[in-house]
């Protein structure tokens, strides 16, 4: 079946930024290199975590090492989106990569654990603004028509780094020192800090009023944090504890208030205006969906290959290599096609199809699954995913007023990071559920004795759900917990409980996947039904019509400072 014939839209100058051909490039360059820093930070730190937490003692605070940098990138997103917008993105990027590098030398400068999340809350602060605005810094430099052949390397960037941070943060960590884990940041944020100020033009806005929404921008961060502190902690508590459900109600209130907040605002930080555009809401609604079935598969995957397979945790990130080959080849090949097609449509409905069955397959996952044919599951997800990290950021940028590029990309990556918060938080829950239901029945299934079962299910020591710890010898760990008098009894059977736990961790991650099927159908669903196939730009022309209505505000002004 072929694809209708775009529709037709005005062409509108939303690549102002004029520069040779080199420049150009050595700016494309310094901006990966950004947004590098920020992929790879994530995954060197979280395979050094455990070396850090034990000279700083800290395994009591370990998980806010993570949360703190989570809440602060995400909060100040849409804000740098915003500010970049007005300011120009030039100071933006560059007020984002200084904070990022200071907050990496005092982080690796930290000798107490407060030090450490304090100093990752700074290095937070300004990876908030990497992705986003290096997104709508393409924006700047390439025309709708171009940028799929450059967009397709983020999701690339973000590969290679999952690829490299794994066996980096391990090698640092051993051999040299686990400061170096942030030190290592500061060479390459500083060549990436002296390209964008040496050759990056900037741009701003002749016939705009600056003014700042701070009420707005306060009410939006006391919406936000409440939200992601309400998922982080739903690992560890049920929906009606008060540190989960009524942090999330807590956040619903004071969204309400931003969105009310937003509506009579002059200059708002998030456009209201932007959810009348239809190809805006599709690309947010289906982009969120797609991570939130992507984030739970990233994070469980690789404690199956550890807890199942007693895999360390370096080997584990080097085991879903698969889903990244398959993600960076996608993302790239797919931003190519539609550079030279101008057709996104099917390309992303078909990737966001492949995706589902890629979830699909997985669910199927079993403690006797081959490792091939687990990589061949993971292939086709990351086949399917890869797409979406590319080709949504060029269908939204080709949708809105270059007025509203950097507020556009920065809102739709908070949406793609909540919506995997959200996902991560329900899989877990699905996962940890389905294990202590699970845990009983295979253990039956593996030739465990129904007493022994029922007494192992009565014990809190040695609950299905408590004995899922990675990197520890499974059967020494039951025995530890059983009662001297009972072990005897229980040791001819160790290893058929090992089996049985094993399977249910499998059958658990399986059931958790379900989710990100139903969102990866839904979200293929919602892009065939809603999604305009717009003509992408090539070139500057008349201002066209804007997401409000009226006429786009003129092109802006170069500037050389």
């Amino acid at each position: 079946m072929t694809s209708p014939a775009p529709t037709t839209l005005s062409p509108l100058d939303d690549a102002p930024v004029h520069v040779d051909r080199r420049t150009k490039f050595e700016i494309l360059f310094a901006v990966m290199l950004g947004l590098f820093l920020s992929a790879l930070d994530q995954t060197i730190v979280a395979t050094a975590l455990p070396k850090i937490l034990t000279d700083l003692s800290g395994n009591d605070l370990y998980t806010w090492v993570v949360t703190v940098y989570l809440l602060t990138s995400t909060v100040t997103g849409p804000l740098y989106g915003k500010l970049s917008d007005l300011f120009g993105r030039r100071p933006m990027l560059m007020l984002g990569i200084g904070l990022f590098l200071v907050g990496s030398l005092l982080s690796g400068l930290s000798q107490e654990m407060w030090q450490l999340i304090l100093f990752r809350g700074i290095q937070g602060l300004g990876a908030g603004a990497l992705f986003p605005i290096s997104l709508a810094v393409i924006g700047d430099l390439f025309s709708p028509r171009e940028r799929g052949r450059y967009q397709g390397l983020f999701g690339a960037v973000f590969g290679v780094s999952m690829l490299i941070g794994p066996g980096l943060g391990g090698f640092l960590a051993d051999q040299v020192s686990w400061h170096w884990v942030f030190f290592v940041n500061l060479p390459i944020g500083l060549l990436a800090l002296f390209v964008i100020w040496r050759l990056m033009p900037h741009i701003r806005h002749p016939e705009r009023a600056i003014s700042i929404d701070y009420v707005g921008a306060a009410v939006f961060t006391a919406a936000v944090v409440p939200l992601l502190l309400g998922l982080t902690n739903k690992q560890t508590a049920d929906w009606t504890d008060p540190s989960v459900g009524g942090l999330l109600l807590l956040s619903g209130v004071l969204v309400a208030a931003f969105v009310w907040i937003e509506s009579r605002v002059a200059d708002p930080i998030l456009h209201l205006d932007l959810f009348r555009n239809r190809t805006f809401v599709v690309s947010v609604l289906a982009t969120g969906l797609v991570s939130f079935g992507f984030f739970g598969g990233i994070i469980f995957i690789p404690r199956w290959f550890q807890f199942v397979l007693g895999s360390s945790a370096t080997e584990s990130g080097y085991q879903i290599m698969p889903m990244l080959i398959g993600l960076i080849f996608s993302s790239i090949a797919s931003g190519q096609i539609v550079s030279r097609t101008g057709r996104y449509k099917w390309i992303l409905a078909g990737s966001l199809a492949v995706s589902s069955i890629g979830l699909y397959l997985m669910t199927g996952l079993r403690a006797d699954t081959p490792q091939t044919t687990l990589w061949i599951w993971m292939a086709i997800m990351g086949l399917g995913i890869g797409p979406s990290f590319a080709v949504f950021t060029l269908v939204v940028q080709n949708a809105v007023q270059f007025r509203m590029m950097g507020v556009a990309t920065s809102a739709l990556t908070f949406f793609r990071q909540i919506g995997g918060s959200v996902g991560l938080a329900i899989a877990g829950t699905v996962l940890g559920s389905t294990l202590v239901e699970e845990t009983p029945r295979q253990m039956l299934a593996a030739g465990v004795p129904q007493p022994l079962v029922d007494q192992f299910a009565s014990a809190p020591g040695l609950s299905g759900g408590t004995l899922t710890n990675v990197g520890v010898d499974l059967g020494a760990q039951i025995l530890r917990e059983v009662p001297a008098q009972f072990r005897a009894m229980v040791e001819p059977f160790i290893a058929n409980i090992v089996a049985g736990i094993h399977e249910a961790f499998s059958i658990a991650l399986g059931a958790s996947l379900w989710l990100g099927v139903a969102a990866a159908v839904v979200a293929t669903g919602v892009t065939i039904v809603g999604l305009p196939e717009l003509a992408l730009r090539h070139s500057m022309g008349e201002a066209t019509e804007g997401t409000d209505g009226r006429a786009a505000h003129p092109a802006p002004v170069m500037a050389t400072d």
